[in-house]
């Protein structure tokens, strides 16, 4: 069975993910069919980029999703800033700089 999940990356107590789609019974972080995005749990809004349009392919073809990775791909729908490629961060930002001008 095919499934999309998370293959972890990154360094010791600084964890990055994939979003992968893969065998169900390869190890979490041996080979893979397809990286369809990546996901940063330790940074705010901007650090998820997923290819909705891949995701949405796998699961035509059966794919199950794992509950994390359906997590992470309802917040992505959600938050519109994500998908644009803004951070939370910058807005703020942006918006304090308008303020003080």
């Amino acid at each position: 069975m095919v499934t999309i999940r998370l293959a972890r990356a990154g360094c010791k107590k600084r964890p990055f993910y994939h979003v992968v789609v893969t065998d169900s019974e390869s190890p979490r972080d041996g080979s893979h069919i397809e990286r369809v995005g990546y996901y940063d749990p330790r940074l705010e809004a901007g650090s998820t980029r997923l290819d909705l349009s891949r995701v949405d392919h796998w699961c035509a073809l059966g794919a199950q999703v794992s509950d994390r990775v359906s997590k992470v791909i309802r917040d992505y729908k959600r938050n519109p800033q994500v998908r644009a490629g803004v951070a939370a961060t910058e807005t703020v930002a942006a918006v304090s700089e308008g303020a003080a001008a």
